[in-house]
């Protein structure tokens, strides 16, 4: 077996530099999380998409935020658009995969809304025409991306950028910066 606790030391160390670049954005991360917060509170809800393993970071964050992250507080309506298997499939098949995300957002979002893509490349195309039918709609828009945000960096009302090409050491970051979100969000509705 090869050296791992270089391998272990050089990831750790890696890992570390590309946290510390998202005090960077914190600004942007706060003033998404503001909004969502804003949203919520006037009776929309959160509409979360992302491919691989972005889908699973936004099961993760409509998770957190419609059953609870860490305290006892309401439920708050929060989607993933990348779980139902029937929708997904149909959508792939009747029109595109490009289109996964911007029917069920036709179908479920109002101008009320805030619509979230996650995309560590910043080029997926079905993130991208989500966000796009989402801004029609009158919905807020936001995307957590990687590197230098890709085609749908300036697309969005808010683009949350972690600047690195690294594509593990972005999602690491997406996941930490979802549960900052999610923290801010949920001091909001815990009840005295």
């Amino acid at each position: 077996m090869k050296n791992t606790s270089s391998f272990f030391e050089d990831t750790l160390k890696d890992h570390i530099s590309t946290v510390k670049m998202i005090s960077g954005i914190r600004d942007v991360i706060e003033n998404l999380a503001a909004k969502a917060i804003d949203i919520l509170k006037n009776g929309g809800k959160l509409l979360i998409m992302g491919n691989g393993g972005s889908a699973a970071d936004s099961q993760h964050m409509a998770t957190e935020i419609a059953v609870r992250y860490k305290k006892q507080r309401k439920a708050l309506p929060a989607i993933a658009l990348t779980t139902d298997s029937s929708v997904l499939t149909a959508a792939g098949n009747d029109f595109s995969f490009d289109m996964i995300f911007s029917r069920q957002i036709e179908a479920l979002a109002t101008e009320k809304d805030m619509v979230i893509g996650i995309s560590t490349s910043g080029n997926s195309l079905n993130v991208l025409k989500g966000i796009e039918c989402a801004k029609d709609i009158g919905c807020t828009t936001a995307a957590l991306l990687g590197s230098k945000g890709g085609a749908i960096a300036s697309i969005p009302d808010l683009s949350v950028i972690v600047p690195s090409s690294n594509t593990p050491r972005v999602q690491e970051c997406h996941i930490l910066i979802i549960h900052i979100i999610c923290e801010m969000i949920e001091n909001e509705f815990i009840e005295s």
